[in-house]
């Protein structure tokens, strides 16, 4: 059971050395006891102390890594029921199915196709992380022998799909240098399922007809020495499925329930008869609270927008999204193109980004850090003011790309000329328009 914030009090230091973050060490224990610190933020509780707190310090839901390799990936981890509470920490990872009795070659084809599917956005490499290896035909060696060769020839880490005990023993001999998910012990595999993952150090999913077969099953299961469990309530009706997927959120972060304190999967491919419906299944669990989602297909247009939405989502609410300070080439420019600044709040350098493409104008897009705020709010919070954008034009390396000195300020920021030209002797400093609309008939101009 974990720990009130009066009995962690009491094993704390009691320094009030504000070191952690807050003023007094019983404001900690209480940010402690209800999941909005970490134990890790004290730096001289001792290590008999640390033992004794570990389980009030752990998050309510069970995180640890799933995979191996550059897909690799934290589930779990959450603390809060709702994102603006604080934020909501491991994205949700998105898995494709393939079936036991695929031909190697159509398997090929379809690692080659899943692994194109890599979206630049916000700095970011977004991309699928998982194949789920189904077992449809009781064939150990053919299920070991796909699961073999999505492990060994792609970059995705692997669900291994079966509830009989020689496939999955067969599967994970094939690919348990891949760290996969086991799924998925049962009542009636669960003594078999935990040993091969305990002896394998394997993350195990389990599956129940209900939540409270699931906490059952969880408690036996944590009570063999296995701690990494994924939770599937079974249910197949997307209602239902959301409602216990609501419920068990809830059942580990309101009532400290620990046996449902664990990441939970979805199967939108057993939900729905085409990949649209699917796809909106899967942007549904991405919102509540699916820690992994299956699909049975990835395409470019059902994983991007699911990919946007997992970005959007698990972002810290209370930071703006940034883009990455530096310089855009956009439309291919050269020494002549010209060259326009704005600041790296993510919305803004979309927009301004996309009217400068849809120009078809060759243009330098200098995006210059203002802590993700918009320009308007910049320029008033004094974190795009006219000495600090010509420091940044001077510094970011532009100067040795074009020969005109010449660079276009956003309308809304026209009070910093004077500053900029101080700044830039020799320059020209143009003001642009102040909707981003405006942008393509300004350049063509």
């Amino acid at each position: 059971m974990a720990l009130t914030g009066i009995q962690i009090f009491k094993l704390l230091p009691k320094t009030n050395c504000k070191e952690c973050g807050v003023p007094t060490c019983l404001a900690f224990a209480m940010n402690l006891a209800s999941g909005k610190a970490e134990l890790d933020s004290c730096p001289y509780v001792s290590e008999e102390a640390r033992a004794q707190l570990s389980e009030a310090s752990a998050p309510p839901i069970r995180p640890f890594i799933l995979g191996k390799g550059v897909r690799k990936a934290n589930v779990g981890g959450e603390t809060v029921q709702y994102r603006h509470e604080k934020t909501f920490y491991s994205p949700t990872l998105l898995a494709a199915q393939v079936g036991s009795d695929i031909a190697a070659a159509d398997l090929e084809a379809k690692l080659k196709a899943w692994n194109a599917l890599q979206f630049e956005r916000v700095g970011l490499n977004l991309r699928p992380e998982l194949v789920a290896v189904k077992d449809v035909n009781g064939d150990a060696g053919a299920f070991a022998a796909v699961a073999k060769q999505v492990a060994e020839t792609s970059e995705f880490n692997v669900i291994l799909i079966t509830e009989d005990t020689a496939a999955m023993k067969a599967g994970v001999d094939a690919c348990g240098f891949k760290r996969p998910l086991m799924y998925a012990a049962t009542e009636a595999n669960a003594d078999d399922f935990g040993a091969i993952a305990k002896d394998n150090d394997l993350p195990l999913a389990i599956k129940a007809d209900s939540v409270d077969g699931l906490t059952a099953l969880s408690e036996k299961l944590t009570g063999m020495g296995i701690k990494d469990l994924v939770l599937d309530p079974g249910s197949r009706d997307p209602k239902q499925s959301n409602q216990d997927m609501i419920g068990i959120r809830r059942a580990a972060l309101k009532d400290g329930n620990r046996a449902v304190g664990f990441p939970t999967i979805a199967f939108p491919c057993e939900m729905a008869s085409n990949i649209d419906v699917e796809t909106m299944l899967a942007a549904m669990y991405i919102a509540k609270y699916g820690s992994i989602v299956v699909l049975s297909d990835f395409t470019g247009e059902n994983v991007f927008p699911l990919l946007l939405e997992r970005l959007n989502i698990f972002t810290d609410p209370q930071r703006p999204m940034t883009v990455t300070e530096g310089i855009y080439p956009i439309n291919n420019p050269d020494e002549n193109s010209r060259v326009l600044v704005t600041t790296n709040f993510a919305l803004t350098y979309f927009i301004v980004s996309g009217e400068i493409e849809a120009s078809k104008v060759p243009t330098w897009l200098l995006v210059k850090d203002s802590e993700g705020l918009s320009v308007l709010t910049a320029w008033a919070a004094g974190k795009f003011a006219g000495d600090d954008v010509g420091m940044f034009v001077k510094k970011c390396g532009i100067v040795d790309k074009i020969k005109n000195q010449e660079i276009v300020i956003p309308g809304y920021a026209a009070a910093i000329v004077g500053d900029v030209e101080e700044e830039l002797p020799g320059w020209t400093i143009t003001v642009g328009p102040r909707e981003a609309a405006h942008i393509p008939g300004f350049l063509k101009a």
